[in-house]
C-alpha cells in the first residue's frame, strides 16, 4: 500500500497520513524523508543546514529515526524545526508492532 490519504479531524483542519511504502523510497540528497516518533518529515530542505551534517541524515532517509534522533539528546530549538518539516503521520491503520512502540505525541 503505497497512497497517502486525508482525512479532515475536526471539520477544517486535515492530516495527512502516509505509510512506509511512501517513505523508503526518499533517500536521496535531494529527495529526504524520514519518521520520528511515527511522524513523517521532509528533511531534504534541511540537509545542508544540519549541525551534526548530512551524513547523519542520509544514515536514516526513508527509516525510522526515532531512536536516532532520541539518542543525541536535540534540544527544544531542533524539535520545533521539526515542527516546521512535518508533512504528515504513520497511517496507524498500516503501523507494524516496532512503530507503534515508538508513537509519542509532545
Amino acid at each position: 500500500m503505497s497512497e497517502e490519504k486525508t482525512i479532515s479531524v475536526d471539520g477544517t483542519a486535515q492530516k495527512t497520513f502516509l505509510t512506509y511504502e511512501n517513505v523508503k523510497s526518499h533517500t536521496a540528497q535531494d529527495d529526504l524523508w524520514m519518521v520520528i516518533h511515527g511522524k513523517v518529515y521532509n528533511c531534504t530542505k534541511f540537509i545542508d543546514e544540519h549541525p551534526g551534517g548530512e551524513e547523519v541524515l542520509l544514515d536514516v532517509g526513508g527509516l525510522d529515526a526515532t531512536d536516532a534522533f532520541e539518542d543525541v539528546g536535540h534540544s527544544e530549538e531542533a524539535r520545533k524545526i521539526l515542527d516546521e518539516l512535518c508533512i504528515g503521520e504513520l497511517d496507524p491503520s498500516v503501523c507494524d508492532i516496532y512503530v507503534a512502540s515508538h508513537l509519542k505525541y509532545y
